[in-house]
């Protein structure tokens, strides 16, 4: 599950939320959450949280708009921090022996720092701190999560530079058979067969977009938006569709395979290097609160966290 996110106090002026938007090399670490003894994306950015704001009795905690497995990367993630007025009020104040004369910086002297502590050659980089806008949630109010996956056939550029975030495959793909099979799997399904089970967590997810392209390297890209992803959903349907690609599984199967609701033998799921997060989408300012109640509501206390499984 999600880190607890910081109490949100009944009094609007004693608690400030910021939102982050942070990009990450994932091949070093153990995937977004934290756990004990392993190194994780929301364990280094807390532990650099804590740091900054080493004088407040408890260090803040980080709410992510998705949880990425181990090895995964994003460019696009977010998250959102609670920090009251006297931990607001320090990012104001200049670094021992700093230019006093500046006008304050607010949350963007948050994303320095935190990039400061890191260092210049770190895999995790805070692009930018705000203020966040009234209502909103990174996990709750999201409307959609793209990711992006990408694989190198004998037909790509095989650039060893980006061999952290390819799959290269040894045969050559149909990319029109892999598209094709991918357009039709989309709407509101159960996608229980793509996914790894969790219990008391709903399978059911909308696909709102899937497709497949060569890029201007021949390099097959697969992209995929969704409400949410359940656990290991984008790996499991980039794994059945390279399958497709291959020969070894018709194209029309994806969908069967779907509606069946049970995953045999017929494919393997995708390994994670492949696969970025790419951005996520939020509505209007005016409807962010709105968008996280219902999000609560439609899953149920039960459900809550599958919305941000490890994909």
């Amino acid at each position: 599950m999600d880190a607890p996110t910081t109490p949100v106090s009944s009094d609007p002026a004693t608690l400030h939320r910021l939102r982050l938007d942070v990009s990450y090399d994932g091949a070093g670490f153990s995937g977004w959450g934290r756990q004990p003894g392993l190194r994780t994306v929301q364990g280094e950015l807390e532990a650099a949280l804590a740091t900054v704001f080493r004088r407040s009795a408890a260090p803040p905690l980080l709410t992510v708009a998705g949880r990425t497995d181990a090895g995964v990367h994003a460019l696009g993630q977010v998250a959102h921090v609670d920090l009251d007025d006297a931990q607001l009020a320090t990012l104001d104040a200049p670094h021992r022996g700093g230019d006093r004369s500046k006008a304050p910086q607010g949350p963007a002297a948050l994303a320095r720092r935190l990039n400061g502590i890191a260092g210049l050659d770190s895999d995790v980089w805070v692009s930018s701190v705000t203020m966040a806008p009234a209502g909103f949630d990174a996990r709750f109010s999201a409307i959609w999560r793209r990711y992006e996956y990408r694989v190198a056939d004998p037909r790509a550029l095989r650039d060893p530079r980006r061999r952290g975030a390819t799959l290269w495959h040894p045969a050559e793909l149909d990319e029109l058979a892999m598209d094709a099979a991918a357009a039709a799997l989309t709407g509101l399904h159960d996608w229980a067969a793509y996914c790894k089970p969790r219990e008391g967590s709903t399978t059911i997810r909308t696909l709102q977009s899937f497709s497949w392209h060569r890029d201007a390297d021949g390099v097959l890209v697969a992209r995929l938006q969704a409400d949410a992803f359940c656990h290991s959903m984008v790996r499991a349907l980039v794994g059945a569709s390279i399958a497709v690609g291959a020969g070894r599984l018709a194209p029309e199967r994806m969908a069967g395979i779907r509606d069946e609701a049970r995953r045999g033998s017929e494919f393997i799921v995708a390994p994670a290097k492949g696969l970025t997060l790419m951005e996520v989408g939020y509505p209007a300012d005016a409807e962010l609160a709105e968008r996280a109640a219902q999000t609560r509501n439609r899953r149920g206390a039960h459900e809550v966290d599958a919305a941000t499984r490890p994909v």
